[in-house]
């Protein structure tokens, strides 16, 4: 258990801060002045940086415990900083090596707890680990919820996060102390074709997530102006991923491809509600699937990697990142590409809603030629 402990700070860590951190601090850098595209523009540093990571742990040699301590401790000095420097450069190169980062930890932790919750014969555990990502939204998501109420700024949102995630890193630091050890090769003659069915699926998913989950509380707070109302929208998502993957872990387990098609329908019905369900209502719906699935179907996604390939499955898990890292990287240049175009932001809706579909339709398709 406490193995998958270890994992969820590192999680929660690297992903509710790493990589959404400014998703529940937008709101608050658009009254200092910061665009919508420009909010675009920053998520996409990150998002490509992640991809950047990604697929640095396919070209590089790096040691598994050295990559995780570096990436959690650079995500604590990387956040603060962004609340003790101004200028958008600036920012765009921070949240561009925090996406590095939080790549190289979901990847290292993901490959190493699974492997090993697998070992002790406990992989319902992997519920524990991914409700990590939950547990870091929700954190980031009330931390800034609660600056927003007091009347402070986004740089007081970023420095406390920043600490947070240093105190997170220095307590799980001698949970990592692990030597990497080479994986066998497993099922390696059967991984062109399945891997690139997996790599694109996933990659759509990543398309498909990113634009509710980038600007969820942004999108919020053009239809209320009360704090508190649109600062629920990012916490509401966060808590809904940490129950999910509790709820899923033990049927993923078994089963992992169904349940990554059917979070796949139920997260194209979330992307898709602030389209059909006006007002506040359909954002919190909006929140609620989104969050409901968009980390369960990265632990289902790993865990039908490890299902197909076994100890061999780190090097497609990193494809598989990179591949969503692309397609969250598409999104939100689509946001700020067509923030000037009529109904601009329903559209990326629209078309975020199909590639999560297509994406379904595949997985379910392929199912039973396996």
């Amino acid at each position: 258990m406490h193995l998958a402990l270890a994992g969820l700070a590192a999680l929660a860590v690297s992903q509710g801060i790493g990589r959404f951190a400014m998703t529940p601090i937008l709101p608050m850098m658009q009254e200092q002045g910061l665009s919508l595209s420009e909010g675009g523009w920053l998520a996409a540093a990150n998002y490509l940086g992640y991809l950047l990571g990604a697929l640095s742990t396919i070209w590089l040699r790096l040691d598994p415990s050295l990559a995780i301590r570096a990436a959690l401790a650079a995500i604590g000095v990387l956040t603060l900083a962004m609340g003790l420097i101004d200028g958008f450069a600036a920012w765009i190169a921070l949240r561009a090596v925090a996406g590095v980062a939080s790549a190289w930890v979901l990847i290292f932790v993901s490959a190493w707890a699974l492997e090993r919750l697998a070992e002790a014969g406990r992989p319902q555990l992997a519920g524990v680990l991914y409700a990590g990502v939950g547990t870091g939204v929700t954190a980031a998501g009330v931390v800034c919820l609660l600056i927003t109420l007091r009347g402070s700024s986004a740089d007081a949102s970023w420095i406390a996060l920043g600490v947070l995630a240093l105190g997170a890193a220095a307590a799980t630091w001698p949970a990592f102390s692990f030597r990497g050890h080479s994986a066998q090769r497993g099922n390696v003659e059967r991984a062109p074709l399945r891997g690139w069915l997996l790599i694109l699926c996933y990659g759509a998913y990543g398309l498909g997530y990113i634009v509710p989950a980038t600007f969820l509380p942004a999108m919020a707070r053009q239809i209320v102006a009360e704090p508190l109302a649109f600062g629920s929208a990012w916490p509401l998502l966060g808590i809904a991923a940490a129950v999910s993957t509790l709820i899923a872990s033990s049927l993923g387990a078994t089963n992992p491809r169904r349940v990554w098609v059917l979070c796949m329908v139920l997260l194209a019905i979330g992307v898709s509600a602030p389209l059909f369900v006006p007002g506040l209502l359909g954002i919190l719906v909006s929140a609620v699937l989104v969050g409901a699935t968009f980390v369960t179907i990265t632990l289902a996604g790993m865990q039908e990697a490890r299902r197909l390939y076994g100890a061999a499955a780190r090097p497609l898990m990193a494809a598989m990142t990179a591949a969503f890292a692309v397609g969250q990287l598409i999104g939100p240049i689509l946001v700020a590409l067509a923030e000037s175009l009529p109904h601009g932001f329903a559209i990326v809706l629209a078309l975020a809603t199909a590639a999560v579909l297509l994406g379904a339709a595949a997985l379910a398709l392929t199912a039973r030629g396996e």
